[in-house]
């Protein structure tokens, strides 16, 4: 009680005191009396990036769904407020009950970035609990990781006694009924409950596995130290989308989030193979859901929310096999419920004329496109497989149908590119322009402005250019200098990634068991969010890698070998290493691969199951 009236003292110091108050309409309330299982779901950003995350709203549902599971959620605090936490000594909270996070039984962090691993730690600290697994008692909550960034768990394994590896609705309810079920039985004690856990498909438990490595620092092997823990941990997914359970009611937020909207998941996994994508491969095999299912799901939150927009997500939500079929669905009551549909992952070699007159967006007089590479050449070593062609033709129907700007994204630091390919930004850009000013003006609208937002290659685990390397800083700020000059029209608009911030992301991203020591002292040194720009401090992150004694660029500049054991092998995540040397060497020959929807390439998705059409 005293934490709480200690709570309710500093809110009014803070700014947005909403983010930690607790109380929306929706949010789940039970009966502590009928709980077995307390569940935490901490989401490592504030309060405004985590209300708008699909995944939390999906489990959160899921868990709150059995009658003795109580999942609450839990957010960051802002600097000020953790400011204050620490000053007055309360405690990390959940929001619906206020209790302290230390008291649930299953905490879990939903980490979606490797930028996010220090909000974690700082989060676990706040909760006043261990920062490594090993020093935790019998009396501490099970610390749980999932999300995107699990696929190489490493960096941060020795923080959290068990990973969900894969789509987590079956997985998590498991766990759950595993606990209560030892703690009924009396057999619950934390080593037990991790040993049998490791036995669920799709859980890994990394103090179950020994790491060796060789005398040049590589990677000798993973060891379970048991005969009964599995030696590769397989990923889990929802095999049938259109039965898995999906939220009827918003929890709805009392500030504005950064997706104030109804959300529609449309399918999982991408028919693409773009090489440097790693959600394009770890999401695999594609499931698709049925537009009925799609549409009844968007009318039931449109009447529980209130919401006017409606977003169909996906990796690349224009290759939906039935979308004609789901956009007539919708439209056919959102016209006169007068809200508006949008749909954020547009491919340019699948817009049309029909799509874009039945899409429209209350946000923003624009679109967005992926070309990636500015040269054929290099769209070709990506798998990228779209055409100048195609981002005119797409351009000229955005301009048609009266949007005055469009958004091109990119990458620098791509494996083979060179400074034409750089130069090849610019003229893509230029050639946006050029379309609109060879439209009619009664054909386009008044103005025209073009934005390049150009990231920083990372190569992630998991897709073909997991063995290359990353270019320094330097060389990527080169390449971003050369760019800024080889634009010239100020109707052109250029963004660019930090260049050091991609470093720390790359490391962070393919690093093993040694970085977490790295992580951990940057967190002492007071890093935090540092997925925001103003919160990111590459000196601090520096002198964290001297003082664990661990070099960046064994992570980055070197690259790794191609028969070299991965951190991320332990993981099986259904695409095979095999496939992915394959499609390497087709990247080196400049040679495309069709999508699945033309051609099976044998990726090896399809042992994992899952209704979906394209798997052979």
């Amino acid at each position: 009680m005293q934490e709480n009236k200690n709570l309710s003292s500093v809110l009014k110091s803070v700014a947005k005191p909403g983010r930690y108050i607790g109380g929306e309409y929706n949010s789940i309330i039970k009966s502590k009396a009928d709980v077995k299982c307390r569940f935490a779901f901490c989401f490592p950003d504030t309060y405004e990036i985590g209300m708008s995350n699909l995944g939390v709203r999906i489990l959160y549902d899921v868990l709150n769904k059995e009658k003795d599971v109580w999942c609450e959620r839990v957010y960051a605090p802002w600097v000020d407020m953790k400011q204050k936490m620490e000053e007055y000594s309360i405690p990390l909270t959940a929001t619906e009950s206020g209790d302290a996070v230390r008291d649930f039984d299953l905490v879990a962090f939903s980490l979606q970035y490797e930028l996010c691993y220090t909000t974690a730690l700082a989060m676990i600290k706040l909760a006043g609990l261990p920062l490594w697994s090993r020093d935790r008692k019998e009396s501490d909550p099970i610390l749980i990781a999932g999300g995107p960034c699990v696929y190489n768990a490493e960096p941060v394994a020795d923080f959290f006694d068990l990973i969900n590896v894969g789509e987590g609705e079956e997985v998590l309810l498991e766990i759950c009924r595993l606990y209560i079920k030892m703690r009924e039985d009396g057999s619950y004690t934390r080593s037990a409950f991790l040993r049998e856990a490791s036995h669920i498909e799709g859980v890994y438990i990394p103090s179950l596995y020994e790491v060796s490595y060789n005398t040049d620092g590589t990677i000798k092997e993973y060891k379970p130290l048991y005969d009964d823990v599995p030696r590769k941990i397989k990923k889990r997914i929802i095999a049938d989308l259109d039965t898995v359970s999906y939220p009827e009611k918003l929890v709805m937020p009392y500030v504005e989030t950064v997706h104030d909207r109804i959300i529609l998941e449309v399918y999982r996994g991408c028919i693409r193979g773009c090489r440097f994508c790693q959600a394009g491969m770890v999401y695999r095999p594609i499931r698709e859901k049925s537009p009925e299912t799609l549409c009844r799901a968007a009318k039931c939150l449109f009447e529980n929310s209130g919401y006017d927009e409606i977003s169909l997500i996906s990796l690349s939500i224009s290759d939906y096999s039935r979308l004609p079929e789901l956009t007539d669905g919708l439209l056919s009551w959102t016209d006169d419920a007068r809200v508006s549909l949008s749909l954020p992952s547009l491919r340019l070699d699948s817009f049309s004329e029909e799509l874009m007159k039945k899409v429209t967006s209350v946000r923003t007089g624009g679109l967005t496109f992926a070309p990636e590479a500015g040269t054929q050449r290099l769209r070709d070593v990506i798998n990228k497989n779209v055409t100048e062609q195609d981002l005119t033709n797409a351009v000229k129907i955005a301009f048609k149908g009266g949007k005055s700007s469009v958004k091109l994204y990119f990458m620098n630091g791509l494996p083979t590119e060179t400074l034409e390919d750089v130069e090849g930004i610019a003229k893509l850009a230029k050639t946006v322009i050029d379309t609109y000013y060879s439209l009619p003006k009664n054909e386009r609208p008044r103005s025209v402005g073009v934005t390049v937002s150009v990231s920083c290659f990372i190569p992630k685990p998991f897709t073909p250019f997991q063995w290359e390397r990353q270019d320094t800083p330097a060389t990527m700020m080169e390449k971003q200098e050369h760019l800024k000059n080889a634009i010239t029209d100020k109707r052109i608009r250029y963004n660019y990634h930090d260049a050091e911030g991609s470093r720390i992301e790359a490391v962070l991203a393919r690093g093993d068991r040694r970085v977490a020591p790295v992580i951990a002292l940057a967190v002492e040194d007071g890093a935090m969010l540092d997925a925001w720009d103003e919160f990111f401090d590459y000196e601090r992150w520096l002198r964290a890698f001297e003082g664990a004694g661990v070099d960046p660029d064994f992570y980055t500049v070197r690259g790794f070998g191609l028969d070299e054991v991965l951190p991320w092998d332990i993981i099986d995540c259904g695409v095979t290493k095999e496939y992915l040397l394959r499609e390497r060497e087709r990247a080196y020959a400049e040679i495309t691969t069709p999508p699945c929807s033309e051609h099976c390439n044998g990726c090896g998705a399809n042992k994992l199951g899952g209704k979906n059409r394209w798997c052979k």
